[in-house]
């Protein structure tokens, strides 16, 4: 799991899904496990270290390693780091030997020796090592740049944070915490096979680049709480911003984007049944249906007509009159009307002939079967629940029965409403999931499931929940 991964100081190493890795302990580079990447290092750092990020193959005291000698790791030191001077590290990127004649041996020998070279050099970069490699953090790889590794990773950072302004934050997204757009925008727009390192460049810290770019009047930084720094404000005619040329994505990263890109929700087509009781069978029989037979509203209008008429139930005088013979009485109407009501209007038989079937519902997701299931759907319930220190929290359930997903919707939520989110078995419920997020944020939610998710608001309670805008004195 990505929580537990400690991030070296020149950062990750540039890694892409499927790739072999080795992992290994904090202060000693002799790997304990073998795994194959489930992500890539770009979509790690936009998920902010969360979630699966590998595969694990073979680890220390696994089965695999009680049929051999049960020797434990060897101890290798990690390296130290040079200064950065880029002519040094030019010259000191060489994989470790040792390391190399490890890895050679875990790799299967059924393999062709081509394969094993590929997986080997994969895992090798996940190593410390391997984030020395020029190529990751120069912006220009040419030998011949006079560049310094200092002023590449500059020109890198601003790259990064004009494309990220450009393409990636939305005047909706603010104010949006320095801390998320570092991590969920700049980063994923590092070019790929470079890697951003804010400590190697002239800044150090993420504070004073933004400080920098306050000055320049391209954003607006403030601390809306203690200690922590939002960006308020965006200047999006900004010179800068206008004229930055948004980089064409190579043909790689282009095939690895559109495989992995979400595709659009498209929400469930819901449509109201009805089943038939073992108390209106009799009514229903003569149209071929039966006890449990679920119909839609239009078909049970037209089993009514058809009935209505071939008895001859219809009114002479007043044709918007149906006559209610016993069968009818006894289907619709209460024990004590059934000695004073003798004839009902159209609507009012067909509404009390609704009323008195079971109600069952219809689901239909894109592209699958559709679903028919007994009672009425629930709806997504949005609550407002009290906390210690007096604090409130917005709960919304019911979310898997309109094919959202509960983790999604937190992730989302907690991006747009700057608050943190967390999901739990809702309680006196069986498999179902609740998303719970700090603060009153029914409006941010009502918006996503109306406008982004497009679901009916009849399927939605508890948006009146949110909180009223305050009135300008």
């Amino acid at each position: 799991m990505l929580p537990g991964l400690v991030v070296p100081p020149a950062g990750l190493p540039q890694v892409q899904k499927g790739d072999l890795c080795a992992i290994v302990l904090v202060g000693n580079r002799a790997p304990v496990a073998i795994g194959v990447a489930a992500v890539s290092t770009s979509e790690m750092l936009t998920s902010g270290l969360k979630g699966r990020g590998f595969s694990v193959l073979h680890t220390y005291q696994d089965h695999l390693w009680r049929c051999g000698n049960k020797s434990s790791p060897p101890s290798i030191a990690p390296l130290v780091l040079d200064p950065p001077d880029l002519s040094e590290e030019k010259g000191s990127v060489q994989a470790d030997p040792t390391l190399q004649g490890d890895m050679r041996h875990l790799t299967l020998e059924s393999e062709e020796e081509e394969n094993g070279e590929n997986q080997e050099m994969c895992g090798a970069k996940t190593l410390p090592e391997a984030s020395e490699d020029p190529s990751v953090g120069d912006l220009n790889p040419d030998p011949t740049d006079s560049k310094t590794l200092q002023e590449q990773m500059d020109e890198l950072l601003q790259r990064c944070f004009l494309h990220a302004l450009k393409c990636r934050v939305k005047k909706a997204d603010l104010p949006l915490l320095t801390s998320t757009f570092l991590g969920s925008h700049v980063f994923s727009c590092c070019p790929e096979g470079w890697q951003l390192d804010i400590k190697k460049s002239s800044y150090r810290k993420l504070s004073k680049f933004l400080q920098q770019m306050q000055q320049e009047q391209i954003i607006q930084v403030k601390e809306l709480s203690k200690g922590v720094e939002s960006i308020v404000a965006v200047d999006w005619r900004h010179p800068r911003i206008t004229s930055f040329v948004i980089p064409e994505p190579s043909p790689t990263s282009q095939t690895i984007q559109e495989g992995s890109r979400e595709q659009p929700f498209h929400p469930p087509d819901i449509k109201p049944l009805y089943c038939v009781p073992a108390s209106m069978t009799l009514l229903f029989q003569e149209s071929g249906h039966k006890k449990g037979s679920v119909l839609e509203g239009s078909e049970i209008r037209t089993v009514i007509i058809n009935y209505a008429k071939k008895n001859d139930l219809v009114d002479a005088d007043n044709k918007n009159l149906v006559k209610l013979d016993p069968i009818l009485s006894d289907c619709i109407l209460e024990k004590s009307e059934q000695h004073t009501v003798t004839k009902l209007p159209w609507d009012s038989l067909l509404t009390r002939c609704l009323g008195k079937l079971q109600p069952a519902y219809q689901v239909t997701f894109p592209g699958q079967e559709p679903i028919v299931k007994k009672g009425k759907i629930c709806p997504i319930d949005i609550t407002l629940a009290q906390r210690a220190s007096n604090k409130k929290v917005t709960v919304v359930r019911n979310l898997e029965a309109y094919g959202l997903d509960p983790s999604t919707v937190a992730a989302v939520l907690q991006q747009r409403c700057q608050a943190s989110t967390t999901v739990t078995p809702a309680p006196g419920a069986k498999d179902i999931l609740q998303v719970q997020i700090q603060g009153n944020q029914v409006h941010h939610l009502g918006r996503l499931l109306l406008e982004d998710y497009h679901l009916p608001r009849k399927y939605i309670q508890g948006l009146e929940k949110a909180p009223k805008p305050s009135r300008k004195k």
